[in-house]
């Protein structure tokens, strides 16, 4: 039976990528998250989303030009619900003391360029430090991101992302074969009986994103897909029965 995996945490009930999300995530009924992580100005492995804190918490700025305490002043629950006040952006080791070893953790990596800033060094350090090497898979659309990972830790499960409305070269999985991935990570309306078939034939899972609605459910979990990431772990949960 498929992973159900809160994306960001369960973000339809909280706010996204805190620990609050990540503990109702959990509290609802999920094996798991996915989360999103970006290096701050002095290096340290944050989870947001986004490149700026604006749009999730009470600052502005980019992620990349603030430390780790100018990003821990800013209130990234306050947006979300007045009773989510004082939530803070978490560090991803923040995240492992809350869950690792108890769930399944898809740790997404935010790059777009061929060049690195270091970050999937850091983050197999942690995962190797924290010993979560079975309890995680290290997503990412960008390959290279994912090539660099792989040549730094072979035995870390990774997943490339893709959907048919991005920029060319993040539609497929055209670079599925040279990154010695354990899984694709497609957009759901891409997945079909043939493409699992496809997926099957090469020895891939299949983890799909962002499926919130019960007919989706229903029609991916009888395809036979391993992980179906969700803003509404609990909805899922009752499709599964």
């Amino acid at each position: 039976m498929a992973l159900n995996l809160g994306h960001r945490g369960a973000s339809a009930a909280a706010p996204e990528n805190t620990l609050a999300a990540f503990r109702t995530a959990l509290e609802l009924g999920a094996d798991g998250f996915e989360l999103d992580v970006t290096l701050s100005k002095d290096g340290e492995i944050v989870v947001i989303h986004d490149d700026t804190v604006d749009r999730t918490t009470d600052g502005r700025g980019n992620i990349s030009e603030m430390t780790l305490a100018e990003i821990k002043g800013l209130d990234a629950g306050a947006w979300f619900a007045p009773r989510f006040a004082g939530e803070r952006i978490p560090t991803l080791q923040e995240v492992f003391d809350l869950a690792g070893g108890k769930a399944f953790i898809n740790i997404e990596i935010k790059s777009r360029t061929i060049s690195t800033n270091g970050i999937e060094q850091r983050v197999v350090e942690l995962v190797r430090r924290n010993q979560l090497v079975d309890g995680v898979i290290i997503s990412c659309f960008n390959p290279f991101a994912l090539w660099r990972v792989k040549r730094i830790a072979w035995w870390l499960a990774t997943g490339l992302l893709y959907a048919e409305d991005l920029p060319p070269w993040l539609r497929g999985a055209w670079a599925a074969p040279f990154l010695g991935l354990k899984a694709l990570h497609p957009k759901h309306t891409m997945v079909d009986a043939a493409y699992m078939a496809r997926a099957r034939a090469k020895g891939y899972q299949v983890n799909v994103w962002t499926v919130d609605q019960e007919p989706d459910m229903q029609r991916l979990l009888a395809l036979g897909v391993d992980g179906i990431i969700t803003n509404r772990p609990d909805v899922l949960r009752r499709v599964k029965g």
